[in-house]
């Protein structure tokens, strides 16, 4: 089982994994709309609705690791969540179409996301938790994402449902980082949302972990402690040597997503209180298990 495939893997986050699985002795291919100059692992180019017979040898006895899928960092407009659908839903059902046609994998990788449950206010999620009915843009994109595949598809399949990952350069990271040197850092809206969320070293650790495991089915791919929105901003703005920022409103976060940012605004007004149950029970040990910690590496150069 030394071939792997990763699906999606052009961005920051899928080219830092290849080159983790490279170094360990893998043979690292990656299907991707985009060639990269420069990329020292074998890249094919991909549509994301078919998978053509050059990639047959790549799924035999292999990894497949699903990460294909648009940002979430955008207006939920009708248009814009079939998009965030349909860049999730063919990639993944033409992936699952060749793995059937050219032999089962050994091991399956499917990336998922926590906002599965929704704004799931104060409760505290495990892999047993069950899934939300909405917002559309969150809980049903994620919800046809995952009914693309089932157990049958490789011997070995694990969902993983990922939180926030805090990468430097990452989206995410930068308009957090951006908006508290603005001193615009302060709680957002009633500031007791739970934002879930995962250092990128811990969750390439967790690729790691969970290959060699037994683990299957739904996995949190989380840190196990989960931060309210108003601790993390404070310990933003501690860490960006910033002092106190107002709140901002619900009202003003909603226009601020709409007109200034071009995002849903459900991003930092809802939240999601999970922990990794499954990876915890089963042994694994996070480098980064505290936001603070996390962002000390995060920051030290901002």
């Amino acid at each position: 089982m030394n071939k792997v495939l990763i699906a999606g893997g052009s961005g920051s986050l899928g080219l830092a994994l290849a080159e983790r699985l490279a170094h360990s002795g893998y043979e690292v291919s990656i299907l991707t709309r985009r060639v990269k100059i420069n990329t020292p692992y074998t890249q094919i180019l991909w549509d994301g609705k078919s998978v053509g017979v050059e990639s047959k040898e790549l799924f035999k006895n292999s990894i497949i690791i699903n990460l294909a899928g648009e940002l979430v960092d955008r207006v939920p407009t009708k248009k814009n969540i079939e998009l965030l659908k349909s860049s999730r839903v063919e990639p993944t059902r033409a992936l699952v179409r060749a793995a059937k046609e050219y032999g089962s994998p050994k091991l399956w990788l499917q990336m998922s996301t926590l906002a599965i449950y929704g704004d799931a206010g104060e409760a505290i999620l495990t892999e047993d938790s069950p899934e939300a009915d909405g917002p559309a843009q969150m809980a049903g994109v994620a919800r046809a994402w995952e009914a693309e595949v089932n157990p049958d598809v490789a011997e070995r399949l694990v969902i993983m449902r990922t939180a926030v990952v805090l990468q430097p350069g990452s989206p995410a990271l930068n308009r957090l980082v951006r908006i508290t040197k603005l001193f615009m850092g302060g709680r957002v809206g009633s500031g007791k949302q739970w934002f879930s969320w995962i250092h990128h070293q811990d969750f390439l650790n967790a690729i790691d972990f969970l290959i060699e495991s037994k683990l299957n089915g739904v996995v949190h791919t989380t840190s196990p402690e989960p931060v309210r929105n108003s601790e993390l901003m404070s310990l933003l703005r501690k860490s960006l040597k910033r002092g106190f920022a107002p709140p901002t409103p619900r009202l003003a976060i909603k226009i601020g997503a709409l007109v200034l940012f071009r995002t849903d605004s459900q991003l930092a007004l809802t939240g999601r209180r999970a922990i990794p149950t499954k990876l915890e029970n089963a042994g694994f040990s996070f480098k980064y298990p505290t936001l603070s910690g996390a962002f000390r590496d995060l920051l030290k150069s901002s």
